[in-house]
């Protein structure tokens, strides 16, 4: 496995096929480092809200589980507008660019340095074969509000090329959160084990 550098990078842009690495807007060159690439806060937001409800259930067929969406409300800011994180909660966004990844490249995702020193934590790993934007899951650690303009640099990425090609975008092997170019919320409550194991629960 090896981390890709910058001419690397550069190359696997300018490709077409299973190779290519694809990433639109790439609003400047700029972006592409030595061994990142800078991706860009994305407009649409959902924000964890406290409920009456005593937990977030992830077992569909438990009688109290709710919708996991319904913990979140929806909002969006427009490019250059401000997005307050308030410390301790929780937003689900996306970066700006759509991002293809190479059946033979995984993705580090990572808050760059300037916004880990706010508080403001990242740390996701992206599979082989990737369509979509890049699904961002912010956290402010901190004890002040944070600010987050939309379209600014605040997360990288680090591209690996493994020894094999995923079959990760194939229809045999659907996944959860493939293609999303907005914020998803989780979905946890689809593994099936959680169901296999609320019933064994019950029966005793």
């Amino acid at each position: 496995m090896g981390l890709l550098h910058r001419e690397e990078l550069t190359r696997r842009l300018g490709l077409i096929g299973n190779e290519a690495l694809f990433i639109d807007p790439l609003l400047d060159q700029s972006q592409i480092g030595e061994v990142t690439i800078d991706l860009r806060l994305g407009c649409d937001f959902l924000v964890s809200i406290l409920t009456r409800r005593p937990y977030i259930g992830t077992v569909k067929s438990d009688p109290s589980f709710r919708g996991i969406a319904s913990y979140f409300q929806t909002t969006r800011r427009e490019f250059g507008d401000s997005f307050m994180l308030y410390p301790n909660q929780l937003a689900l966004t996306t970066t700006l660019e759509f991002v293809g990844l190479p059946e033979d490249v995984h993705a580090d995702v990572l808050t760059r340095s300037s916004y880990t020193r706010l508080g403001i934590h990242l740390n996701t790993m992206i599979q082989p074969g990737y369509r979509g934007c890049f699904p961002i899951e912010l956290f402010n650690e901190s004890n002040n509000p944070v600010e987050l303009v939309v379209g600014s640099r605040i997360f990288q990425t680090r591209l690996f090329q493994g020894s094999f090609k995923s079959n990760y975008s194939s229809a045999a092997s659907p996944r959860k959160y493939l293609g999303n170019v907005r914020p998803t919320a989780s979905r946890a409550a689809d593994d099936p084990d959680l169901e296999r194991l609320f019933r064994i629960r019950e029966k005793r």
